[in-house]
């Protein structure tokens, strides 16, 4: 299954922005601020001192001195990617010239790879991680370690060890290493999965920011079950401060447990503006044990992309603020086209849990093993139905990416401008799909539906982003063949009262629904 979102500043090596997220094991409690009160003062010999309110710790010394040395720098080397030697406009790619055999220096194989090409220069990025066993797995980001060529693990007394890769998890963004070179005890921490502190309590991030190991900040929980765009994860907010660096580091409660995994950080500039989102404990605590004892991790899958069903769309269709998953596409030959599930289908439970947004109906699908039986509840036409799909492997991330691109349509071009129209509607300049639309937009045998010829700059399709060459597959309740189709639901939704029309939009290989102002 796959969830149309918009990304967020993930990952946080030297180099670019973190986020971290944690959670306090005991809350805070200030007292009640009277008129007429006065600081609570300690007085001494020399000039007043004041203490920290009633619950607040004195310091965090004590626990950093404590957890420290479990908390590692990571520093990696990989090969520069191709795309970032390739300059826009120039009619060929900067490629690093390889130095011959016979000059001083030079590598083996003239600098090139055993299929004779030229060797990409390296370049070295940082993270942080942590000891989770006394025998030497470290926990860290899945984007740290990605493509590494060569690992550094830098130990609180400066010590470096190498370090290999045991397992990684793109989903969840985990990975785990473990060091060579010296055997154990080293110092390790635990994750905390019971204890769940509360918003306002206060958490330590410890890591290794701009190339600075074993720094620590400190802030309280902002919030917990942030959705920034990671299918699997519902992160913890924390306003500590965490840079460049500190992705894979942990953040620690006021007892010193890891309550979370620092991953990224919202930011403008790429730097700390105390927005930051750590992945929780029991999810990186699962994940770790499955990585170390060798197991695939297996997630279900059910052949779908969905996206959000919003009280706008529901608006749309007369479904007064109901919330749930809308099926945009359905994978050829998969669980849910087996199933008779359907594009425009809204899916609002499955297994009996409440669906309210697509993250959540993909976290429940994932919790399926291959070849589970799910319930799925929809609403198609106005009526609720069931239906039940067996669940199939879910692929790796880079294997749903990769299936998800297609080129892109451009602007129809003459061909398509040649094509008859239909009279405008909802701002846009229809006209039926024939072959030679199809064939000038390199259109799939299986799309049906009406072609955007003109969009309305003005129109709140416009403001939507529609364009020439977007092809209107379903408008309302019903697939759409022809142009006539898209007026005679705007006909229906006007008769009905309502503001506006779902319309699914077929672009670029994907279907997106989207609610246009009639008006």
């Amino acid at each position: 299954m796959t969830s149309k979102k918009t990304g967020y500043l993930l990952g946080a090596l030297a180099g670019a922005g973190v986020m971290a997220a944690a959670v306090a094991g005991a809350g805070v409690r200030l007292p009640q601020a009277h008129a007429g009160d006065q600081p609570h003062v300690i007085r001494a010999s020399t000039s007043p001192i004041f203490a920290p309110p009633p619950g607040a710790p004195m310091s965090f010394s004590d626990i950093f001195d404590r957890v420290s040395p479990a908390v590692v720098s990571i520093n990696v080397t990989t090969r520069v990617d191709a795309n970032a030697l390739r300059i826009p406009g120039l009619p060929f790619d900067i490629v690093p010239r390889a130095p011959d055999e016979d000059e001083e220096g030079a590598p083996p194989n003239g600098g090139r790879t055993e299929k004779g090409q030229p060797r990409l220069p390296t370049q070295q990025s940082a993270g942080s991680g942590f000891f989770i066993s006394q025998d030497g797995y470290v926990v860290t980001n899945n984007h740290v370690v990605e493509n590494a060529e060569s690992i550094k693990v830098v130990l609180k007394d400066e010590t470096e060890l190498e370090g290999v890769v045991v397992g990684r998890d793109e989903a969840t963004d985990l990975a785990v290493i473990k060091v060579k070179g010296r055997n154990g005890p080293f110092p390790f921490v635990n994750f905390e999965n019971a204890a769940k502190p509360r918003v306002g309590d206060w958490v330590i991030a410890v890591g290794n920011p701009f190339g600075l190991g074993g720094t620590a900040t400190a802030g309280i929980i902002s919030a917990y079950g942030r959705d920034i765009g990671e299918t699997f994860v519902d992160y913890i907010q924390i306003d500590a401060p965490i840079n460049r660096g500190n992705s894979g580091g942990p953040t620690f409660d006021i007892y010193g447990r890891v309550i979370g995994v620092n991953t990224a950080i919202f930011s403008p500039s790429g730097g700390s503006v105390g927005i930051g989102f750590a992945i929780p404990a029991e999810v990186a605590d699962q994940v770790t044990k499955q990585l170390i004892s060798g197991r695939k991790i297996e997630r279900g899958y059910i052949g779908a992309t969905i996206q959000n069903f919003t009280t706008e769309m529901a608006e749309a269709q007369g479904m007064g603020e109901q919330r749930g998953a809308i099926v945009s596409d359905l994978t050829p030959g998969g669980p849910s086209q087996k199933a008779g599930l359907q594009a425009g289908d809204v899916i609002v439970s499955i297994n009996g849990h409440t669906v309210r947004t697509s993250s959540e109906l993909t976290r429940e699908v994932a919790k399926a093993r291959p070849g589970d039986v799910l319930r799925i509840e929809i609403i198609r036409d106005g009526k609720r139905r069931n239906v039940e799909v067996r669940s199939g492997t879910r692929p790796s991330e880079r294997e749903l990416a990769a299936s998800a691109e297609a080129p892109d349509s451009e602007n129809g071009g003459p061909g398509a401008q040649q094509a008859p129209r239909a009279p405008a509607v909802l701002g846009l300049s229809l006209a039926p799909l024939d072959a030679g639309l199809r064939s000038k937009l390199g259109l799939p045998a299986n799309v049906k539906g009406a072609v955007v010829l003109g969009v309305d700059s003005n129109s709140d399709a416009g403001q939507k982003g529609l364009k020439t060459g977007d092809v209107i597959v379903r408008a309302g309740d019903a697939a759409v063949t022809t142009p006539q189709d898209v007026t005679a639901a705007v006909d229906a939704a006007k008769k009905a009262k309502r503001p506006s029309v779902l319309v699914g939009v077929f672009r670029g290989g994907r279907t997106l629904f989207l609610p246009l102002k009639i008006d």
